[in-house]
């Protein structure tokens, strides 16, 4: 699998962790654990080789990424601080949301950061259930059903 959206110099592409994760590692690392500092020994997980990863490319340069797990979890989205604000995260989440309904799934969840709710419910995604802290970090569970397409 290596699906692939194009718009002028943005180019998203979908595949395994082993196709990807050149890619996709040192995104996740900037953003994770040098900005955020979340322990390096807990930001890749036995989850990357089973998930279909999505990454953001900009004139050839990887610049975000995200990953949707088999039991429909969207996970590891990551946007490089210059590219925030500028749409890529919202085209690489609609990519991972596309290819979920691709796959029948009936929901999507995630454990979004407390200060990206917004980001996600622009989405359509609903939180649920108290904030709890991940590696330090203030996060909420959210889910978007997906309503039957005619």
């Amino acid at each position: 699998m290596n699906t692939q959206e194009e718009n002028e110099s943005l180019r998203i592409v979908l595949g395994n962790w082993a196709d990807l994760q050149h890619d996709a590692m040192p995104v996740r690392f900037t953003v994770f654990v040098q900005e955020q500092k979340v322990p390096e020994e807990i930001e890749l997980d036995e989850f990357d080789a089973e998930s279909v990863h999505a990454v953001a490319y900009d004139q050839g340069r990887a610049i975000a990424t995200g990953r949707l797990l088999p039991d429909g979890h969207i996970g590891r989205m990551a946007v490089l601080q210059e590219f925030r604000g500028t749409g890529v995260g919202s085209r690489l989440l609609k990519a991972l949301i596309q290819h979920a309904r691709t796959l029948d799934y009936p929901v999507v969840e995630l454990s979004a950061q407390c200060h990206a709710r917004a980001f996600y419910e622009r989405h359509g995604f609903q939180a649920y259930g108290d904030v709890y802290l991940d590696a330090g970090i203030d996060h909420i569970a959210m889910r978007l059903v997906f309503v039957p397409e005619d």
